[in-house]
């Protein structure tokens, strides 16, 4: 397990590396000049200049990706242009929303598919099966902002149960902050969860049809407890990639349901400074939501060995 460990880790900081050579270079390098694209075609020569030597540009690119390379290491990810604020707090107060709401989110996903896969598994072919199958088709076909709507128009303007958007921070409380998390989290819940639920009842099937399922029925274990003991723990690897996958989805590219919700996430954040060419902050942003997917990813694999040791080999 040590070597295994080892071996992940360095692939992970191997990742990190190249991730950050690609997303420096694609920024501030490949386009041309960062300063004369964040002030625009008509900005005067003169304060295209003063913002070059303001982000240090007059420097060559080596020395540029070393500084800012070593700041991230230390959460130093410079100051914003626009803002004019440190990045790292701007950052620091959009990870208090996009975290938690990606959190829920996946939270909600996986209560809703572990039991729709499992009742869709263990009656294949029959009305449960059909069902689910037929609810997940909806729910992968239906655009997650357009559902998110509807969840506006019937729990926030009929019902008023919930707020249409906006986030009042955790400051005025634990329910008002998760009440205005969850329509939000539910938009991209489900989504989620039909996907995860037709992966689930896939992966079970394959694995009800192998040979230590049907010894498990010969010794006379019950159907249920042949899917628990051994048919569903056996069948979670290709769930935990889709897990996996979805929570680094949620966490990076929620920017369309914060923009319904007007949520300060990291989403909305990358979305403003896009357009506002505040290119420092997207560099910074999209690194950080790299290094998220990254550690997702390594911690994904540390679950892939403790569900099956055979892959620590």
């Amino acid at each position: 397990m040590i070597a295994y460990l080892a071996r992940r880790t360095l692939s992970l900081a191997v990742t990190l590396f190249v991730a950050s050579l690609v997303v420096f270079a694609t920024i501030e390098i490949v386009p041309g000049d960062p300063a004369a694209y964040m002030l625009g075609l008509n900005a005067e020569p003169e304060t295209v200049a003063a913002l070059r030597a303001e982000l240090g540009l007059e420097r060559s690119g080596i020395v540029r990706y070393i500084d800012w390379a070593t700041g991230m290491l230390r959460g130093d990810f410079g100051i914003s242009y626009t803002y004019r604020t440190p990045i790292a707090g701007m950052v620091a107060d959009r990870v208090t929303v996009s975290l938690p709401l990606a959190l829920l989110a996946l939270a909600l996903a996986v209560a809703i598919a572990l039991p729709a896969g499992l009742l869709a598994a263990s009656g294949r072919g029959g009305a449960s099966d059909t069902a689910v199958m037929g609810f997940t088709q909806i729910g992968i076909a239906v655009p997650n902002f357009w559902f998110a709507m509807l969840l506006v128009l019937l729990f926030a303007v009929e019902l008023r149960w919930l707020p249409s958007g906006g986030f009042p921070g955790w400051e005025a409380g634990v329910l008002p902050a998760l009440k205005s998390l969850l329509l939000p989290s539910v938009a991209l819940a489900l989504p989620q969860a039909a996907i995860l639920a037709r992966v689930l009842r896939s992966a079970l099937l394959d694995t009800l049809g192998e040979d230590y399922i049907r010894t498990a029925r010969a010794k006379g274990l019950s159907p249920r407890a042949t899917l628990w003991r051994h048919a569903l723990r056996n069948a979670m690897i290709p769930v935990l990639t889709i897990i996996g996958l979805q929570f680094s989805f949620l966490l990076a590219g929620a920017i369309i349901i914060e923009n319904v919700f007007y949520l300060p996430g990291l989403g909305r954040l990358v979305f403003q400074s896009i357009a506002s060419r505040d290119l420092v902050v997207v560099e910074s942003v999209v690194m950080l939501l790299v290094f998220a997917v990254v550690i997702v990813t390594f911690a994904v694999d540390m679950a892939y060995a403790w569900v099956d040791p055979r892959l620590r080999r």
